[in-house]
C-alpha cells in the first residue's frame, strides 16, 4: 500500500461543487488502497478577503495577529473537505498545520519550515482515515501560529511527503501541467510531460506561477517526485523529478513583470562602491536579482540592477541617503519586464543565447541587459514589448 500526498489549491476548493470534486479524487485513491494525505489552501479569494478585513481595522497590523487571522482560511477548507468526504462515505480527519507537526521559525507571515513531526498524521493513517491537513501554516517554538508565505500550501505538501516517505506528491491546480510558456499569452504553448527540478525551479523563480520555488527547492532536496495536474480533469499532468527521459535545449519561456531597474551612472572607479550599495540593501532585506557593471571609462563606471517593484522606491531612497556613494545620475525604471529561457540542455549546447537574441532582433526589441547561468538566459526589456517577445522567443525554440 503506497502513501500519496494530494494538494488542492484555492480554486480547486472554491465552492461546494469543487469541494466535492476534490473529495471524489481523494476518495478514489483511498478506495484504490492508497494511504491518502490531502493538503488544502484557503477557498478562492478567502485570504484576500481576510487581508481586506485586517486593513479596515488596522493599516499596519502586528505580524503575529495577521498569522492568527490568515490561518483561519485553511481551517475552513479542511473542515468542509472532511464533511464532503464524510458524505461520500470516507473516514477523514482534519488537522491544522501544528496538529500535523509542522514546526517553523518565528518570522511571522513569511516563516520557514524547520522540521516536521508527523506522528499524529501516521496515527490517523493507521486507522485507515484520509488525513486532511491545512496548508500554509505551522507553529513556532513559542507555540505561536505562523504562516509560511506565498506558495505555502505547496511547501506544506512537499514537506509532509518528504517526512512521510510518500510515493508521490500531486499538486492539483487550475492548469493541467507545466507549459513551455503561459498558454494565455503565447500561441502554441504546449504541455510538458516531465521537467527537472532545476528547470522547474528556474521557471518558478522567473515568474512561472504553477509551483512556488520554495516547494520545488524542498522537493529537490528530499527527492520528492512531484506531479502537477488539473483538479478539473484529473488527467496525467507534468512530472517534476531529478532527471527526465527527454533531452531539450530549452524547456520553457517565462516572464516576470514584477521588476524595476535602478541605474547609477558616473560612479567613481574605486574599490568598494558595489559593496557599499548592495550591503546596505541587504541590511534592509531588499533582494537584488540581476546586476550589470560597465567597464571603467575616464575614471567612471555605471551600475544597473533589478529589484521587485515593491522594494524599488525604498532601494532608491536608501541609495540617495548614502553619503559615501557618489554618482552623476540615479534613476529607477519600473516599466520593464524580465524574459527568461530555461533548459537543462543549454549547458552542453551552443547558439541558444544567440537564437534568443535573434528572435528579439527580428521583432525590433531592444535588450537593456542580460544575465546568464548554466541553464538560463534572462534579458530585461521594456514592458510594452513583453507579449511580442514571449511569442517570438517561443516560436524560435518550439516552432
Amino acid at each position: 500500500m503506497a502513501l500519496i500526498v494530494l494538494k488542492f489549491g484555492g480554486t480547486s476548493v472554491a465552492n461546494t461543487e469543487r469541494l466535492f470534486n476534490a473529495a471524489s479524487i481523494a476518495e478514489k485513491a483511498w478506495r484504490d488502497g492508497e494511504d491518502v494525505v490531502v493538503v488544502v489552501s484557503a477557498q478562492g479569494d478567502t485570504t484576500d478577503e481576510l487581508l481586506q478585513k485586517a486593513a479596515e481595522i488596522c493599516p499596519a497590523p502586528p505580524a503575529r495577529e495577521m498569522d492568527m487571522l490568515l490561518a483561519t482560511g485553511e481551517q475552513i477548507s479542511i473542515s468542509l473537505l472532511c464533511m464532503a468526504l464524510y458524505q461520500l462515505g470516507c473516514p477523514a480527519v482534519s488537522l491544522t498545520g501544528w496538529q500535523a507537526g509542522m514546526t517553523t521559525d518565528s518570522q511571522h507571515t513569511a516563516s520557514r519550515i524547520r522540521y516536521v513531526e508527523p506522528g499524529r498524521v501516521k496515527k490517523e493513517l493507521a486507522q485507515h482515515k484520509i488525513v486532511v491537513v491545512a496548508g500554509f501554516q505551522g507553529v513556532d517554538e513559542y507555540s505561536d501560529i505562523t504562516t509560511i508565505g506565498r506558495g505555502g500550501s505547496d511547501t506544506t505538501a512537499v514537506a509532509l511527503a518528504a517526512a512521510l516517505g510518500a510515493a508521490r506528491c500531486i499538486i492539483y491546480t487550475d492548469v493541467d501541467g507545466v507549459y513551455t510558456a503561459d498558454p494565455r499569452m503565447v500561441t502554441g504553448a504546449r504541455k510538458l510531460d516531465e521537467i527537472t527540478y532545476d528547470e522547474m525551479l528556474e521557471l518558478a523563480s522567473m515568474g512561472a506561477q504553477v509551483l512556488h520555488n520554495r516547494s520545488v527547492e524542498m522537493a529537490k532536496r528530499h527527492r520528492v517526485d512531484l506531479e502537477v495536474r488539473s483538479s478539473f480533469t484529473n488527467e496525467p499532468g507534468t512530472l517534476v523529478r531529478e532527471e527526465t527521459m527527454e533531452s531539450r535545449n530549452v524547456s520553457g519561456v517565462a516572464r516576470d513583470l514584477d521588476v524595476a531597474v535602478i541605474s547609477l551612472t558616473g560612479t567613481a572607479d574605486v574599490p568598494g562602491i558595489a559593496y557599499k550599495i548592495f550591503d546596505r540593501l541587504a541590511e534592509e532585506k531588499i533582494n537584488v536579482d540581476m546586476i550589470v557593471q560597465s567597464a571603467a571609462e575616464n575614471g567612471q563606471k555605471h551600475i544597473c540592477f533589478t529589484v521587485d517593484q515593491e522594494h524599488a522606491a525604498r532601494a532608491l531612497e536608501l541609495i540617495k541617503r548614502q553619503g559615501d556613494v557618489e554618482y552623476r545620475d540615479l534613476a529607477m525604471d519600473p516599466d520593464v519586464s524580465k524574459i527568461s529561457i530555461v533548459g537543462a540542455g543549454m549547458a552542453g549546447s551552443t547558439g541558444v543565447a544567440s537564437d534568443m537574441f535573434e528572435a528579439l532582433y527580428e521583432q525590433g526589441i531592444n535588450i537593456m541587459f542580460i544575465s546568464t547561468s548554466e541553464i538560463k538566459v534572462s534579458v530585461i526589456i521594456k514592458s510594452e514589448d513583453t507579449e511580442r517577445a514571449m511569442q517570438a522567443i517561443h516560436d524560435k525554440f518550439f516552432g
